[in-house]
């Protein structure tokens, strides 16, 4: 296993003496939501979502004696401090992450200078997440892409410059700005700009105008022009991707622009 703090420092479980034994995700807990309506049969479905997603972990601690068995112990305990988030990587999966928390008190087993623990982290977002991004170029030589980040070829674009075009989602869940991120970067000259998304009937539109060298970035839900926010002059919406190939229309650009879509792939 790997581990990933959110500053960037990471930790091969390995190199400091620690093996996984089990790397056990519990498959996605529905939460449907549902209506009673007087003189129907059963009930109405109103929608589901998925609840908090748990993984189960085994792993032993090897020492090299009996007074580095307590150093490497307090070591474990430390590397999952849960005070902030951290992500974790399964080696035989090294294409995806888990951004997770300890869901509870464990304690190491000691048998001479060998240590047995389990330990269920709690991923509050229920997906995994590609390591790579759609920035991130599209060839296994990165060490960031597998065969299971849902990519069939290498030439995916994500930078346009024309009015039709298709975005990519390699996940089998939709992205959503409201949960995950998504930056959508627009450089060019407009007036009325608007982007929307035909297969997932989602569009984003700006009553004002920009310039050529002008910067329009929609951050999930926000937006701004040069860095200077432009949310009260949208219509307050957002871009949503569902999983594979996306046709993206821009309408209301007056000259040249390049448009540029940043975001993660989301997997059950």
């Amino acid at each position: 296993m790997i581990v990933t703090r959110l500053d960037g420092k990471t930790y091969d479980l390995g190199d400091i003496g620690i093996t996984l034994r089990e790397f056990r995700p519990e498959s996605p807990s529905p939460r449907t939501i549902t209506e009673q309506v007087e003189g129907l049969h059963g009930a109405v479905d109103t929608g589901t979502t998925y609840d908090v997603r748990r993984i189960n972990c085994s792993f032993y601690l090897k020492a090299v004696d009996k007074h580095d068995f307590y150093l490497l112990r307090d070591e474990v305990f430390a590397l999952f401090d849960s005070l902030h988030p951290f992500y974790i990587t399964e080696t035989y999966n090294p294409g995806k992450r888990w951004l997770v928390k300890v869901n509870e008190p464990y304690s190491i087993d000691q048998q001479r200078i060998y240590g047995f623990f389990d330990i269920v982290f709690v991923a509050f977002q229920p997906f995994a997440e590609s390591i790579g991004t759609t920035g991130t170029p599209k060839t296994f030589s990165e060490d960031v892409w597998q065969f299971g980040n849902g990519l069939v070829a290498e030439d995916y674009t994500y930078t346009h410059n024309t009015n039709s075009f298709r975005i990519f989602n390699g996940g089998n869940v939709a992205v959503s700005p409201l949960q995950m991120p998504l930056r959508i970067v627009f450089k060019g000259p407009s007036k009325g700009l608007t982007i929307s998304n035909a297969t997932t009937k989602t569009v984003w539109s700006y009553d004002g105008s920009s310039s050529t060298g002008d910067r329009i970035v929609i951050d999930r839900v926000t937006s701004t022009k040069n860095e200077v926010s432009i949310f009260g002059s949208t219509n307050r919406k957002f871009i949503t991707l569902s999983p594979g190939f996306n046709d993206i229309q821009v309408s209301g650009n007056t000259g040249g622009f390049e448009i540029t879509f940043d975001f993660r792939f989301y997997y059950m």
